[in-house]
């Protein structure tokens, strides 16, 4: 589909260089060399799923670090887990803790032993001992190339494990999978690990392992996929003190993470264009990506209880030398066995974020009462309706096409009644020296409840393909006035903003003001507009809730660990504020009294039918919560969710399931 762009007259050099950087609009299309789905809407969507959870990991033990807890409640709810790791994890070879005596350096052992660990690891998951046997067998992947493929069945539930085995560093290469994605004729050789059913050695390609990836896709049909983030954030100061933290110079991840992410959404984009190639429908799976080393540089979010519970699974990974397990690499991956997780500097295990955060799916009122969610499927941008008002009972989505697009929507619904859906998509995952590169997209209403008109591009705050990827979810919130503000963290981890007038036209990205220094925010903005007709933006920082009314900065707030809630409320401030303070289960607010609400992760909160507003959460089981009319309402049956559900008016909570399928819960 062909390209344009619309640039608007400016005045000043400043403004005709800020549009054409980066306003205008476009037409979605794939990205050039990566294959992919036509974006243009109106494809069938796979149907008849069952619930199945794949995660892909860079190395054994970032399940564990940073996709925990929300792996273990898809887990204990009885969705089988498929677990696949790229890398073999054997590093330079060893295993040890201070004051054991020095041994020669053993990659295939080391390997090995962290394989074991996460057996240990999910065998207790599992309610079952640490050493008990699985079944270890070979499996053939796409271009007969060889894995091992573990697997082990508890009281109906399943884990499996599957171990590529690309090494970590070769002799010329020190980050050989970074390597991998970036050369076009670099092939790595997989590492042997001791022990393994596995004897031969097989050789990968960029190509190959993106074709392997998704050949594992289009095999186990997952539901929900968890990845590890394409796009880590741009980490200012010492270069020396990041490569002391295993981090890659100038960003805030493992090379290896980064660079298995983009293999993996570049799988994932690959999957759903072979499925849709001759008119297959759409496979119908969400997605969540999750920080990694960024855990280390942002105040910690889970509080106690969670936290405990998150690093008990890090227990039996780490293992002990004197463990008797069997496996003859050793028993796991001593260095993260007992307590050392909870007493690492780096606090990786402490926290647990999302790339993109933000409530799935958004909602929206149709005329005649009925509910339509909107979300992101295979995707692709889709459509739920009720069948009836207040029914809880969802149609089959409506493809509205759009991607390749990442997990989060943001919204705004305009005075008349029609919706703004608003994404970031990836207009270019190419590798191999190419373009990497992403876009931000608006999807208009034609008339309140009915179709839409072609996506438009609203490009990108930053210069650059680099600053580019490091945006995050959009958020929009409609004024009285009838303009839209439109907000997204960018690479300086401040906010940029850009707002349509009322007669439809976008105005240019602009930063909004920063007190120097103190004001990096993490994603997950809060955005609303006060009974003044004020805008408010919220966001938690590093060391403080900054605010900001009408795109001015406002007295900071506290700390919190997570993205806070706001609702409207009476005084100078306009707002009143839900938060968590870091490593805490209960919730503050900034004005007047919280209710007893103790969980984690995001909050969302709306005016309640009396006095008191509305309170949306999770308790510390993983639960959905919640609180009005001064009651704690807890839903305890029903699909398991993921992600963050979405509150729509005084008590109508909407969410996505491990089947992909909107939930409903309306507790009276």
């Amino acid at each position: 589909m062909a390209r344009r762009s619309v640039l608007a007259g400016a005045a000043t050099a400043f403004a005709a260089a800020a549009v054409a950087a980066v306003a205008g609009c476009s037409v979605p299309q794939p990205p050039r060399t990566t294959r992919s789905a036509d974006p243009a809407p109106g494809r069938p969507i796979a149907t008849g799923r069952r619930a199945l959870l794949m995660q892909f990991a860079a190395h054994p033990d970032d399940d564990l670090y940073f996709m925990n807890p929300d792996s273990q409640r898809l887990l204990d709810a009885g969705v089988p887990l498929v677990s696949v790791y790229v890398t073999a994890g054997e590093h330079i070879g060893k295993n040890g803790l201070p004051g054991m005596p020095q041994a020669e350096p053993d990659k295939a052992a080391y390997s090995s032993a962290r394989h074991q660990g996460l057996r240990q690891a999910y065998a207790e998951a599992l309610g079952l001992d640490k050493f008990t046997a699985w079944d270890r067998r070979v499996i053939t992947l796409t271009g007969g190339r060889r894995a091992e493929h573990d697997v082990l069945e508890h009281d109906g539930r399943r884990v499996e494990l599957i171990f590529l085995n690309l090494p970590m560093h070769t002799p010329r290469r020190y980050m050989a999978v970074p390597a991998l994605w970036e050369d076009r004729a670099l092939e790595l050789r997989t590492q042997f690990s001791t022990g393994s059913p596995v004897t031969r050695a097989d050789t990968y390609d960029h190509e190959q392992l993106v074709e392997v990836l998704a050949g594992l896709l289009a095999t186990y049909r997952p539901t929900v996929v968890h990845t590890l983030d394409p796009d880590p954030d741009i980490q200012t100061g010492d270069v020396a003190s990041a490569n002391r933290n295993s981090e890659q110079p100038g960003y805030s991840d493992h090379g290896d993470h980064t660079a298995v992410a983009c293999f993996t959404w570049a799988a994932l984009l690959r999957w759903v264009a072979d499925a849709t190639a001759d008119g297959g429908p759409v496979p119908a799976f969400t997605t969540t990506g999750f920080r990694g080393y960024y855990n280390r540089h942002w105040p910690k979010n889970l509080p106690p209880q969670v936290l405990k519970e998150k690093a008990a699974h890090l227990v039996p990974y780490g293992g002990d030398p004197s463990w008797d397990c069997g496996n003859p690499g050793g028993c796991g991956d001593y260095g993260q066995g007992g307590n050392r997780p909870m007493t690492n500097r780096k606090g990786w295990v402490r926290a647990t974020h999302h790339r993109w955060p933000g409530a799935r799916p958004r909602l929206a009122e149709e005329p005649g009462g009925r509910l339509a969610a909107y979300g992101v499927l295979g995707l692709r941008a889709v459509r739920w309706r009720e069948s009836a008002p207040h029914s809880g009972v969802w149609g089959e989505p409506e493809d509205l096409g759009g991607g390749p697009l990442v997990p989060a929507l943001g919204s705004a619904v305009l005075g008349d009644g029609r919706l703004l859906l608003f994404g970031v998509r990836f207009a270019a995952l190419e590798g191999r020296g190419g373009a990497n590169r992403r876009e931000l997209v608006l999807l208009e209403q034609r008339s309140p409840g009915g179709p839409f008109l072609a996506w438009r591009g609203l490009g990108n705050p930053e210069r650059g393909d680099d600053r580019g990827r490091r945006i995050g979810s959009p958020v929009a919130v409609a004024a009285p006035d009838g303009t839209v503000h439109l907000f997204v963290r960018n690479a300086d981890k401040g906010v940029s903003t850009r707002v349509r007038a009322a007669d439809g036209g976008w105005g240019p990205w602009r930063a909004l003001p920063a007190d120097s220094g103190k004001d990096e925010i993490q994603d997950g903005l809060t955005a609303l507009v006060d009974t003044h007709g004020r805008v408010h933006l919220l966001a938690a920082g590093r060391t403080a809730v900054r605010h900001w009314v009408d795109g001015r900065l406002a007295v900071p707030l506290p700390l919190a660990g997570d993205p806070v809630a706001a609702v409207p409320a009476a005084g100078p401030d306009g707002v009143q504020v839900f938060y968590r303070a870091p490593a805490e289960g209960r919730v503050r607010a900034t004005t007047g009294g919280a209710p007893a609400f103790d969980g984690y992760g995001d909050l969302t909160a709306a005016p309640g039918p009396g006095p008191d507003p509305v309170l949306l959460g999770r308790d510390v089981h993983g639960r959905i919560q919640l609180h009005r009319a001064r009651r704690l309402l807890v839903r305890a049956q029903g699909v398991v969710p993921t992600g963050d559900p979405a509150l729509y008016g005084a008590g109508t909570v909407v969410g996505l399931g491990a089947d992909a399928r909107p939930w409903a819960w309306r507790p009276r």
